[in-house]
């Protein structure tokens, strides 16, 4: 519990989607499936409606595309009336930087490092996709000078 009545919780979803091979992928005959309710699972229980804010960066560049309404569904219920998810994006033209870490240099400033030059697993989000993905669709995206899309959703 923060001196300003605030709760913060953690849970490092990146990690998990990088490891390869991922535990969180099995085969359905000839089929690989994405394991989301096992993936999903390691977020530490959170009431509905609980938090005011929900920063996702990278996260949704290194996960399939199929599984992402179900990731984008659990993170917008988590959010209060007014609350927002910020995530980061890659640009479309941006094809290595799926090892980039984030963190925060102070309040106002975030830090990237990325020396692994490692290529990212699916294809770059478009607007419109993440647009449709966060229910409501109460979305907006400010572009980078880094290759980088920040979008904000507000619920």
């Amino acid at each position: 519990m923060l001196l300003r009545g605030a709760k913060l919780y953690l849970s490092d979803l990146v990690t998990p989607a990088q490891q390869s091979p991922s535990v969180f992928w099995s085969r359905q005959g000839k089929t690989r499936v994405f394991l989301i309710d096992d993936f999903l699972a390691q977020i530490p229980p959170i009431p509905p409606e609980s938090l005011s804010v929900i920063c996702c960066w990278g996260l949704l560049d290194l996960l399939p595309h199929e599984v992402l309404p179900q990731v984008v569904e659990r993170f917008h219920s988590y959010l209060q009336p007014g609350g927002v998810l910020f995530s980061i994006l890659r640009e479309p033209h941006v094809a290595t930087g799926a090892g980039t870490r984030w963190w925060f240099e102070s309040l106002t400033v975030l830090g990237s490092s990325d020396t692994s030059r490692k290529p990212f697993p699916y294809p770059a989000l478009s607007n419109r996709k993440m647009e449709r993905l966060f229910p409501g669709g109460n979305i907006k995206t400010f572009l980078t000078r880094s290759g980088r899309r920040e979008v904000l959703g507000v619920k």
